[in-house]
């Protein structure tokens, strides 16, 4: 699923260059709120390991070139987040017995580095429930979720609206202890996972 969205930002980044004008040093004017989410809640139409993901962002410009947001967002997960891309990834194997749901706000930095390129850092804190195979909380956990985004940002319709394909390395940086069933798998993983795919949209105003 992640490497299908993956094929679609970048296409649709080539896509939308030439057609859509970048920020530049000389922009005085811009809108300074924005509200939005990412495309990635699309993957809770799929037929099975929906994420029941949701997110709402709400965010600043500081200036043209910096902005600060507040991301709050809740999903679930059965397989470790360290697991990389390949034969192991979502492999019915590695699969947790239950699931893990998390319930977070992040707060993002942005900056913009070349036009509508820009760098961001997003630290998130999030609440966690362990649910077993028979949909019943066995436990509870809390974590600590860094990602360093690299992206473009897209302005649609006279700046109305924009979009903002990415890439991004996630690290864990701290998580309570997981029920013993969850963590022995986990542990076979790293704390890092590279090429996260990101696909925001949003409103100004």
């Amino acid at each position: 699923m992640k490497l299908k969205i993956t094929t679609v930002i970048l296409f649709g980044s080539v896509w939308l260059n030439p057609i859509f004008p970048q920020y530049s040093e000389q922009d005085s004017t811009y809108k300074k709120c924005f509200i939005g989410s990412t495309f990635f809640m699309l993957g809770n139409f799929a037929q099975s390991n929906r994420p029941d993901f949701v997110q709402l962002n709400i965010g600043y410009r500081l200036t043209p070139k910096d902005v600060v947001s507040l991301e709050f967002k809740t999903w679930k997960y059965a397989w470790s987040l360290g697991i990389p891309y390949g034969k192991s990834f979502e492999a019915p194997e590695e699969q947790f017995p239950g699931y893990v749901r998390e319930i977070g706000v992040a707060v993002a930095y942005q900056r913009f580095l070349w036009k509508g390129l820009y760098a961001g850092v997003h630290v998130m804190n999030a609440t966690q429930n362990f649910v077993d195979s028979n949909e019943v909380k066995i436990d509870e956990g809390f974590q600590i979720l860094n990602t360093y985004r690299l992206g473009y940002h897209f302005k649609l319709f006279k700046d109305r609206f924009f979009i903002e394909p990415s890439l991004a390395i996630t690290q864990r940086i701290y998580h309570t202890e997981m029920p013993a069933e969850f963590k022995v798998l986990d542990d076979k993983w790293g704390k890092f996972f590279f090429a996260e795919p990101g696909l925001h949209f949003g409103f100004n105003f």
